[in-house]
């Protein structure tokens, strides 16, 4: 805001990135998810069954968390006073 960003510019950024790390949380979360399945499937011998509800289910609630999580400090950063947050820092 200092430099002539508006509130609406900070939330839009904060929850890019929120939406950009939850995306390739949930997608590392699901490769060493399936990775560590096969794994132990191929060490133990068993059967593996993966079920893609449950991989979406799982996707799912990494980026609804990522997106709630960056969205509250986007809100507060957004609502924040320029000389307030920069005398903060």
């Amino acid at each position: 805001m200092a430099v002539g960003a508006r509130g609406r510019d900070i939330l839009t950024q904060f929850l890019i990135e929120a939406v950009t790390l939850s995306i390739i949380g949930g997608l590392i979360g699901i490769a060493l998810g399936v990775g560590g399945s096969i794994t132990i499937t191929l060490s133990g011998g068993w059967p593996m069954i993966i079920e893609i509800q449950s991989v979406f289910l799982a996707f799912g609630f990494s980026a609804a968390v990522g997106i709630f999580f960056g969205f509250y400090p986007a809100r507060k950063a957004a609502n924040l006073d320029p000389i307030e947050a920069l005398r903060y820092e």
